[in-house]
């Protein structure tokens, strides 16, 4: 587990510091230029000459005949034992100068295996669906999940090929979604593909939308609005105009003094108004009913000039 790897990188960083700290080596290197500037060896050093001092007034103390032979004796066991431990720094100091690169090399080791052990997405996004699970053995490339990038989100549309003349990659989009109506998101096309499907009569487009909110999800339907230069007659009444039943959209056409009801077929919506696609013509006379109120198929109704 990532938990024992860590624990393990820990040891070997501990080991490689105490080794370093020993040979009184602070910067980047691993280099002790010189065995006698090793913190241990100063001090091994110091002992001696001191021990050392001690022994040279013994011996004029000895031939004066001013210091017991046996106290001597045991200045000289000092020195000796001094001499021996200054000895044993010295090569304990290069013993740990020349293992210094094997620390380092554990160490290095030890953070490619903790890499190694840890699964790192290759962009920015979220996990949508996990493949395997905990403790499962796999073999090389074998995927463990799927993720998906969601900003920006990249939409992909169906164009009329009447309007393959009107958009070019780079144009600004205006989208909406049923789980936000009150919301648009924006974005640039940023593909255009040069085939017409022939039984849509439609061509495909992509393009990226802002989505650092991550309101977006992938695989919503949207409704997209591609401004452009080019103008389309088309046929349009107030939305107020349309009255809404059992998933029929109908409008009341003035035929004298008298209401008639007509059901028609909308299409595109913008702002207030909507688009008819059939059930009425240009020209045609269509009643707005006050706010609050209803039109009736029939009602008498008086024209006001």
């Amino acid at each position: 587990s990532t938990i024992e790897l860590k624990l393990a990188l820990d040891q070997q960083r501990a080991l490689f510091q105490q080794a370093r700290a020993r040979l009184g080596i602070t910067e980047e290197s691993d280099d002790l230029r010189n065995v006698l500037d090793a913190a241990e060896v100063k001090k091994a050093a110091a002992d001696l000459k001191e021990t050392e001092e001690i022994y040279k007034r013994s011996q004029l103390l000895l031939q004066k005949q001013l210091l017991p032979r046996q106290d001597f004796d045991q200045t000289e066991t000092r020195v000796s034992a001094a001499r021996a431990a200054y000895d044993l720094a010295v090569q304990s100091v290069q013993n740990l100068r020349a293992q210094l690169p094997q620390y380092r090399a554990s160490v290095e080791l030890a953070e490619k295996k903790l890499r190694d052990a840890v699964i790192r997405a290759p962009f920015k996004g979220q996990v949508k669906e996990r493949v395997v699970s905990p403790g499962q053995y796999l073999k090389v490339q074998t995927p463990v999940m799927v993720i998906v990038s969601t900003d920006p989100l990249r939409v992909r549309l169906k164009i009329p090929e009447t309007m393959a003349g009107w958009i070019k990659v780079g144009d600004r989009i205006q989208v909406s979604v049923d789980a936000y109506p009150d919301k648009t998101f924006s974005g640039g096309l940023s593909r255009i593909n040069p085939a017409v499907d022939p039984q849509s009569r439609t061509f495909e487009v992509e393009a990226l939308l802002e989505n650092s909110e991550g309101l977006l999800k992938p695989g919503f339907f949207v409704k997209a609005r591609i401004p452009s230069g080019k103008i389309d007659e088309v046929l349009a009444v107030p939305q107020d105009a349309l009255q809404y039943s059992y998933g029929v959209y109908k409008v009341c056409l003035i035929n004298g003094d008298v209401l008639k009801e007509t059901e028609v077929k909308i299409g595109e919506i913008s702002g207030d108004e909507a688009e008819i696609v059939s059930g009425a013509k240009a020209g045609a006379r269509i009643a707005v009913p006050v706010k609050g109120q209803a039109l009736k198929d029939g009602a008498k109704i008086q024209i006001v000039q």
